[in-house]
């Protein structure tokens, strides 16, 4: 199995989709490769400034307490752990998080060994080793193995609150397919998803596949930031929260940490949309049920 990077620089650096693709072995993929760590960071590009937020060491001590933690269980199980941890530890703005080259390097220069373990298939049919996704390093941010994470904490919490976060993250089909949606980037929107789960109006995956279709589609004809208003954004809380990583300790373990100081989600909103979701779910049919089922 593919092993903790051999050498770890002090600081986070910046990987391109080229330089990246160059370490993307075959052996790699399947695990049976390490990442020649000292020939990657000679071309990886390190991030500027002396800001702690930087620091590799927190990351990677975030990735051995995963690995410690969950290493003997189902890999997707750290999801819901990882998440919110991960984004309080990386306190990164928007346009920040939405570098491609930071992912990369986390999965290549400090983890690699961690997305390995996530996301390795099991054998191929013929008893060849199946082979981890390239998007798993390189992907979009959807796909890829920590900037997924990261967006999910990023986009279900509410406000200092990373526990919708979790749930979204431990619920793979919200977790894999809400990513993609242009309305989860509206706040009300997301906490009427992490409702119905909670609710119990939606559980398995079919069912919330279901849920975000259909949510989506009425998204064509409704807007849902009218009639579900959200408080304006505060930036300053962001800003606020970035600059505490200077003092900021590891997120504790065994409970969840605090996101920046935004204003939570407008209650009113929450309940209008999830009610509005949950009659969406239950007029449609989901794919797969008897009529009897669905009635």
């Amino acid at each position: 199995m593919t092993s903790r990077p051999e050498y770890l620089p002090e600081r986070l650096a910046l990987l391109s989709g080229a330089q990246a693709a160059d370490f993307l072995s075959a052996g790699l993929l399947e695990g049976r490769e390490d990442v020649p760590s000292i020939a990657l960071n000679k071309v990886a590009e390190p991030l500027s400034g002396d800001e702690a937020r930087w620091l590799l060491h927190r990351v990677r001590d975030l990735v051995d307490d995963a690995l410690a933690m969950f290493g003997g269980g189902r890999p997707t199980v750290a999801d819901a752990w990882l998440a919110p941890r991960l984004h309080d530890t990386l306190r990164l703005t928007r346009a920040e998080a939405a570098d491609k080259g930071l992912w990369a390097y986390l999965a290549l220069g400090v983890a690699p060994d961690y997305v390995v373990w996530r996301h390795a298939p099991g054998p191929n049919p013929d008893g060849s080793p199946g082979s981890v996704a390239r998007d798993r390093f390189v992907g979009t941010l959807d796909k890829q193995t920590f900037a997924r994470l990261w967006w999910a904490a990023e986009l279900f919490r509410d406000g200092v609150d990373y526990r919708p976060a979790e749930v979204a993250c431990g619920n793979q089909e919200m977790f894999n397919s809400a990513l993609r949606l242009d309305i989860i980037d509206h706040r009300p929107t997301a906490q009427a998803f992490i409702s119905l789960i909670e609710s119990g109006t939606v559980g398995t995956g079919r069912e919330v596949n279901a849920l975000l279709a259909a949510a989506n589609a009425a998204a064509a004809t409704l807007m849902y930031d009218v009639i579900a208003p959200d408080v304006e954004r505060d930036g300053g809380a962001v800003r606020e929260w970035i600059a505490a990583a200077e003092s900021a300790i590891p997120p504790p373990r065994h409970r969840l940490p605090e996101g920046p100081a935004e204003e939570r989600v407008p209650e009113e909103s929450v309940r209008k949309l999830a009610a509005h979701f949950g009659e969406l779910f239950r007029e449609g049919r989901v794919r797969g049920r008897t009529s009897r089922e669905n009635e």
